[in-house]
């Protein structure tokens, strides 16, 4: 069982900037390594969607939702185990709860599909004003 945990949510401007982080419970590099890992979001009364995801290691593969291409990067550190969401110009429609998720690849990519993530953090909520 890996346990994720999220952090760095909270308020930003129309325009502004956030940081998420999420760390891994993994045994070891070698364990957290090869796998899928990254961020979805999720607005009341809709599906999770994919934001951004990292193949974990030195692959370092990145795959990101078109809505946030060229705003948001994702980045990880192995030896911490953690994977970051780093987030630019910030728009409304970007409020929603963000999930830290971690799985297998599926073939020799990552799935942006949230029902492919076996593990998945608590959450924690951006909010982004205008």
């Amino acid at each position: 069982q890996v346990e994720l945990v999220e952090s760095g949510g909270g308020s930003a401007q129309d325009g502004g900037s956030l940081t998420l982080s999420c760390v891994g419970s993994f045994y070891s590099e070698m364990t957290y390594s090869r796998r899928c890992m990254g961020w979805f979001r999720q607005i009341p009364g809709k599906e999770r969607e994919g934001v951004a995801i990292v193949w974990t290691g030195r692959t370092g593969t990145t795959y990101y939702g078109d809505s946030v291409k060229g705003r948001f990067t994702i980045s990880q550190d192995i030896a911490k185990k953690t994977v970051f969401l780093q987030m630019n110009n910030l728009e409304p429609g970007d409020t929603a709860m963000f999930y830290c998720a971690a799985t297998k690849p599926v073939g020799n990519r990552c799935s942006f599909r949230s029902d492919d993530y076996f593990y998945w953090g608590q959450g924690t909520q951006v909010t982004v004003s205008s």
